[in-house]
């Protein structure tokens, strides 16, 4: 088949590119006047001349081909990124695969094309002794969790069937604002939320029931574990089973220890809190996936200690807040923001008792940040 030309079109210029390069301050000086006009009459004139003077000329290429027809690909899943390579489980055994460059191409603004969870399609390297491939395509992902650092989103992971956002009650210390965070983000990428609230062994004010409740209350499933005592193992063990999970959670929440525990042959690595600081230190580097034993995969993820919700726009921040939905409808104002308008019914239903105020602080809050991020 005869190659494809490059054509050409035109697009439009970037935006720092539409103001011309050159000011047109020209002026005659009194010293010289015949150089400069004759100097001037020589110098490029620099104008929009219209529509055209406003685009530019691209060629566009024809994409690079995968190296292997589709029906000769193998699939797999994405276990792990590091780096330039991905570790793809192929159900059979392990493969150490590249990106083909016109794949990162085209998903040039994700951190990496490829996440944990996703599943490629990729060409085995026949010339290597080892289990080495280069990916040709992700299928398309079922389910993503986000997150933002400010000024791009980033996909986490992919194709979990649910998210389990475990916190510690101490060592750290819980952040009941964060888990409303996860949630949020959660809801938004399609994935069931659940609520795990480890180190329970350490609860000695006895908070735990009263923060399982505020979530059992709106629906979602919340459970207590201590893998110092046992407490909730086996209910962990039955949530997962079967699922592909993901476990999220600021560093030093026991993530990791609570997938030696399910699964105590997997010996991944853990870490104590700092003393100084109350913080976890960070012994998961990269979003991981595991196959497990009594069937389905876990995905364990480097620890977050701040999340930004950047990538939900404003207006659909309140559908992602469970309890506000059956509200929203008896708000006065259909743009109610559920802050200082009259009449709204999210509101009253802080007032009343039937939204807890601590997830209608979250809502507030986010609301906020997100309005000044504009």
């Amino acid at each position: 088949m005869a190659k494809r030309k490059p054509q050409g079109k035109r697009v439009d210029f970037r935006r720092n590119r539409l103001r011309p390069a050159r000011q047109k301050h020209w002026h005659v000086s009194s010293e010289e006047p015949e150089a400069h006009i004759e100097d001037a009459a020589t110098w490029e004139t620099v104008r929009h001349k219209g529509a055209l003077s406003r685009k530019r000329t691209i060629v566009e290429r024809a994409e690079e081909p995968p190296s292997a027809d589709r029906s000769q690909l193998m699939r797999g899943t994405a276990i792990a990124v590091r780096g330039q390579y991905v570790e793809v489980d192929s159900g059979e055994k392990m493969w150490l695969c590249t990106v083909r460059r016109v794949l990162r191409t085209r998903l040039i603004r994700e951190r990496h094309p490829v996440v944990a969870g996703d599943e490629v399609l990729f060409t085995p390297v026949a010339e290597s002794t080892l289990n080495e491939g280069v990916i040709e395509e992700v299928l398309p992902r079922r389910t993503a969790l986000h997150r933002s650092d400010g000024r791009r989103h980033h996909v986490i992971a992919a194709n979990v069937d649910q998210v389990i956002v475990v916190s510690s009650i101490r060592e750290p210390l819980i952040k009941e604002h964060l888990i409303d965070r996860y949630l949020v983000a959660v809801h938004a990428g399609g994935p069931e939320g659940i609520i795990c609230i480890n180190k329970a062994d350490l609860d000695h004010e006895a908070r735990i029931p009263e923060i399982l409740e505020r979530y059992l209350r709106i629906g979602y499933r919340a459970l207590a574990t201590s893998t110092a005592t046992g407490q909730g193992i086996e209910e962990l063990r039955s949530i997962l089973a079967g699922k592909t999970t993901m476990l999220a959670g600021q560093s030093g929440v026991g993530k990791s220890s609570l997938i030696n525990a399910v699964q105590p042959g997997l010996n991944l690595k853990t870490a104590h809190v700092s003393v100084a600081t109350d913080k976890g230190r960070h012994t998961t580097t990269t979003a991981a996936w595991y196959r497990l034993d009594m069937g389905g995969a876990v995905i364990d993820t480097p620890g977050i200690r701040a999340l930004d919700v950047a990538m939900i726009p404003l207006n659909e921040l309140e559908m992602h807040f469970v309890e506000f939905l059956d509200k929203i409808p008896h708000c006065k104002f259909p743009n109610c923001v559920h802050i200082h308008e009259d009449g709204c019914a999210v509101k009253a239903a802080v007032e009343a008792g039937t939204i807890d105020p601590s997830r209608y602080e979250s809502y507030v809050d986010m609301f906020v940040e997100r309005s000044e991020q504009g």
